[in-house]
């Protein structure tokens, strides 16, 4: 096998190295004849952390096979890159996880009345190109007009460890949402017990026999123009929660008609999470997520709007 190393300047002092194939051969053996230096769980790490590309495309999967011809790179740094798709982002992904950046419109996953595209599926494509056997598992959910962080596990022991454990192993949910007027105090805590009907509405309590209790706090990050950007920490996740909460505050999330809403500013919910911290399910590693809060959002409340 030919070897042509040409190192290119990344950051810091470490270069990428480029090795061109010269004859057939499976991605692991090649690396192993071309890394020396390395050994076969150092190899697998580099897969793993999304090291090795052919032709600038990364991949994976240890055995796949290599033509004359094509360029194998060892990037010298894990990649940064996100991986894009119409409606959603992948962050993150390891053999355990993928994290997502869901874009608002977009379902979580099918419902029995709507069979649209859907977060699931296109995980589920993605990650059946690899290999026909994979498979998703949802862990959590947002809602279709909902944006941001969102976590999918690869096996059913992972989402099992996840959703057994939510509350002790999430580390932080926060939401930002576009509200309708200013909140009064600017802090504060939203508590009640929610169910939902048959027409798929959730209610809000203050009776104890009627729901599961919900606790949502919040606080205004900037007003301006009749609406406020409110930051939110969720120490329970039910269903439509922070939506709920919000109304009964007298302060319904903007664009959001099915609770109290009677403004559209941005032609979408304003609701969009922002962060997913966690312990992973496997290496008990701590884990972050961010999804940078929507430009629309902030445009609503910035000074001298014209």
């Amino acid at each position: 096998m030919e070897n042509k190393d040409q190192p290119r300047r990344q950051r810091g002092q470490r270069t990428d190295v480029h090795l061109t194939v010269s004859e057939p051969a499976q991605l692991m053996a090649f690396l192993i004849a071309h890394l020396p230096h390395k050994n076969r769980n150092n190899i697998k790490s580099l897969l793993s952390n999304k090291q090795i590309l052919i032709d600038g495309k990364v991949y994976t999967q240890f055995n796949h096979p290599l033509q004359p011809g094509q360029v194998v790179t060892v990037a010298a740094n894990r990649a940064p890159e996100t991986t894009q798709y119409r409606g959603l982002t992948i962050l993150y992904e390891d053999s355990h996880l993928i994290v997502i950046n869901k874009q608002a419109g977009l379902l979580s996953m099918a419902t029995n009345k709507e069979r649209d595209r859907t977060a699931y599926g296109i995980l589920s494509d993605y990650l059946k190109k690899e290999n026909p056997k994979n498979k998703i598992f949802i862990i959590h959910r947002l809602d279709r007009e909902t944006s941001g962080v969102m976590m999918f596990a690869k096996s059913e022991k992972v989402q099992r460890l996840m959703q057994e454990s939510w509350n002790e192993t999430t580390r932080q949910r926060t939401y930002v949402a576009l509200v309708e007027g200013v909140p009064e105090p600017p802090t504060g805590i939203i508590s009640s017990y929610l169910r939902e009907s048959k027409a798929l509405i959730v209610y809000s309590s203050q009776n104890p026999e009627n729901g599961q209790f919900s606790v949502t706090n919040y606080k205004v990050l900037k007003a301006n123009n009749g609406y406020a950007l409110v930051e939110l920490e969720l120490e329970t996740g039910r269903k439509n929660q922070i939506r709920v909460h919000m109304q009964d505050i007298g302060h319904p999330i903007a664009g959001d008609a099915k609770y109290g809403a009677t403004t559209d500013p941005i032609g979408r919910l304003g609701l969009h999470a922002e962060v997913l911290a966690f312990e992973h399910p496997i290496t008990g590693e701590s884990m972050r997520f961010d999804a940078p809060v929507p430009k629309l959002f902030l445009s609503v409340v910035k000074d001298n709007q014209g």
